[in-house]
């Protein structure tokens, strides 16, 4: 299992075009320019997106991967409201917190991927990891996280999946597309539609109930590196219409990298738990519950 710190620093030449995307030069006025870009973008709409960021062999390489390690996803059909919390009949029909959406999708664990997988290679690698923390634009530092279920997976999108409408319990996700639905499989995100002082549930039931106002559409391609504030943006991948299975790399940084998933979420969500997750599972290193 790979540790919190790198042993050695990783290559990236043959995942990156470091002369087109310089994130190991810090004096680089092309590295100061991505970075200033990435934090004007998740300042204005929560979001941004590197174009072509992987090199197309290393692309073509991680969608190799994933497609051989597909029969090892764990596929989740539940349903859930935007906060993945159960029915709460305290309020009205039609409120967020009763509604319920139907999800279908997927991962594939990182334990499962090998030494040589590039996912894993790219997410080790401490030159992506502080290019990272800087395009996030936050005082607080980044770590590789402890999970060894949830680190690095690829999320799977299968023919017939979906994953609705929802808000994460990290304060940002890492992504980086691999191989893309022929069909359907858009990104759509309301940047900011709430804070840690506003719910906003009225404007949130307008969305759920399809409203399409302040609705942002990212039509990501493999290759492409994108930055997200999935906290306090409610966000969705629409379904897979088409033949083509959705893989995307899930690189998670976070800032306390010892806390890992309950026993319980990594069942839901991953499909087991590691001896790791019930050791770990009475430490409340942040004071939450979950």
């Amino acid at each position: 299992m790979p540790t919190a710190f790198a042993a050695a620093e990783i290559d990236l030449e043959e995942m990156i075009d470091l002369d087109a995307f310089p994130i190991h030069d810090f004096g680089s006025t092309a590295r100061s320019d991505l970075v200033a870009s990435a934090r004007d973008g998740m300042r204005s709409v929560g979001c941004t997106r590197i174009a072509d960021f992987l090199r197309p062999e290393a692309v073509a390489t991680m969608a190799a991967e994933a497609n051989a390690l597909h029969p090892l996803t764990f596929k989740c059909y539940d349903e859930h409201n935007p906060y993945f919390s159960p029915p709460d009949e305290s309020f009205p029909d039609g409120h967020p917190r009763r509604t319920m959406q139907q999800r279908k999708s997927g991962f594939i664990n990182s334990d499962v991927l090998t030494e040589e997988s590039l996912l894993r290679r790219i997410y080790d690698s401490d030159v992506m990891l502080h290019f990272v923390w800087e395009c996030l634009g936050v005082a607080q530092p980044i770590y590789r996280w402890a999970d060894p279920l949830g680190r690095n997976p690829y999320g799977v999108t299968d023919p017939g999946f979906t994953l609705p409408w929802h808000f994460d319990g990290n304060e940002f996700t890492v992504s980086i597309l691999v191989q893309k639905a022929d069909e359907g499989g858009i990104f759509e995100y309301v940047p900011n539609i709430r804070s840690p002082q506003e719910e906003n549930y009225e404007r949130i039931a307008h969305v759920l109930d399809g409203g399409r106002d302040g609705v942002h559409e990212l039509d990501l391609q493999p290759g492409d590196l994108q930055l997200f504030a999935g906290r306090y943006s409610m966000h969705r991948v629409t379904p897979n219409t088409g033949e083509t299975v959705r893989f995307i790399g899930l690189p998670t940084y976070v800032h306390d990298p010892y806390r890992m998933n309950r026993p319980f979420h990594s069942e839901t969500i991953y499909g087991r738990a590691t001896e790791l997750h019930h050791q770990r599972a009475d430490v409340l290193v942040d004071g939450l519950v979950d």
